[in-house]
C-alpha cells in the first residue's frame, strides 16, 4: 500500500490535514503546521484578507504547505459557490473544501443546498471536496457528481467526541472510490488513528489541535496517530473472538507426571 495520499491526481506525502481556525496566535498556527507535517491548511475565506501580508497568508506561505480555501460560513449553494469563485480569485487555486450548513446548533450540512453546490462547483472546474455528514447514500452521490474527495463527519463540528457511528463510517468507505477524509469531531489522536483504521484515506483535524492545551505537541501527535492508524489498517487488524485464544501454542508441549 502507498504511503501516498492521492487527490485529483496530486500527491501529498502527509495524510493529515489542519484547519487554521481557533489558534491563539500566528506563532503557534506556524509551529503546529511544522509539527503537524501536513501539506494541506484549510482557511476561510471570511475570516482572513487574501491581501493582508504579516498573517494566517505569511505563515502558510512559509510553512510551504497547499492551501485549501473553505466555504464555512455558508448557509446556501448560492452563497457556497460565491465564495469558492471569490477564493479561486483570491489565491490562484481550483481547490475548494465545500461547505453548505443546514443547522446553526449542529452545523450539520444541508443535503440538497451541497449537491447543488457541488454540482455547479464541478462544472465550473473546482477540485470539490464537500463537507458531508456519515450518510454512504449522500457520499456516493457526490462522487458521482465529481466530487475529487468526501470528507464525512465523525461528530458536530468542534465537539470532540471522536467518531460516534464507527460501523456508518466503514459502511462509506465501501461505497466510494474517491478518497476519504475523515472531518469534524476529532478530539484526541485515538479518534485519528481510529478512522485511518477505518480505512478513511486521511484525517481533517482543527480545534482538535487549535484549542488543545499544547497545540503544537498535539500537533505532532495527530501526525503519529495518522501514521500509526495507517500502518494498522494495512497491516490487518486480528479477528474479535468472543472466547481466549492463547498466543502460545498448546500442542507439542511438555507433560509433566
Amino acid at each position: 500500500m502507498s504511503d501516498e495520499l492521492t487527490i485529483a491526481g496530486r500527491a501529498f506525502a502527509s495524510r493529515l490535514l489542519l484547519g487554521t481556525g481557533g489558534f491563539p496566535s500566528l506563532r503557534l498556527s506556524a509551529e503546529a503546521i511544522a509539527a503537524s507535517g501536513c501539506e494541506l491548511v484549510t482557511v476561510a475565506l471570511r475570516r482572513i484578507d487574501a491581501d493582508a501580508r504579516g498573517s494566517l497568508i505569511d505563515v502558510l506561505d512559509e510553512a510551504g504547505g497547499g492551501l485549501l480555501p473553505n466555504t464555512a460560513g455558508c448557509r446556501t449553494a448560492r452563497d457556497a459557490v460565491l465564495t469558492a469563485q471569490l477564493a479561486r480569485e483570491a489565491f490562484a487555486t481550483d481547490w475548494i473544501k465545500l461547505e453548505v450548513i443546514g443547522d446553526e446548533d449542529t452545523l450539520l450540512p444541508d443535503a440538497p443546498e451541497l449537491l447543488r453546490a457541488a454540482e455547479r462547483l464541478v462544472d465550473e472546474g473546482f477540485v470539490v471536496l464537500p463537507y458531508t455528514t456519515d450518510d454512504p447514500v449522500l457520499a456516493r452521490r457526490l462522487q458521482d457528481l465529481g466530487c475529487a474527495a468526501v470528507m464525512p463527519l465523525g461528530a458536530p463540528i468542534g465537539s470532540g467526541q471522536g467518531i460516534r457511528n464507527p460501523y456508518s463510517i466503514a459502511l462509506l468507505r465501501e461505497a466510494v472510490s474517491v478518497p476519504v477524509v475523515l472531518d469534524a469531531g476529532i478530539g484526541t489522536a485515538s479518534d485519528a488513528a481510529l478512522a485511518m483504521e477505518l480505512g478513511c484515506d486521511a484525517v481533517m483535524v482543527a480545534s482538535a489541535v487549535s484549542r488543545a492545551r499544547d497545540p503544537v505537541g498535539m500537533a505532532g501527535a495527530m501526525r503519529d496517530a495518522v501514521r500509526a492508524g495507517r500502518l494498522a489498517f494495512a497491516s490487518g487488524r486480528i479477528p474479535r473472538r468472543d472466547y481466549a485464544t492463547p498466543s502460545t501454542p498448546t500442542e507439542g508441549r511438555p507433560t509433566f507426571s
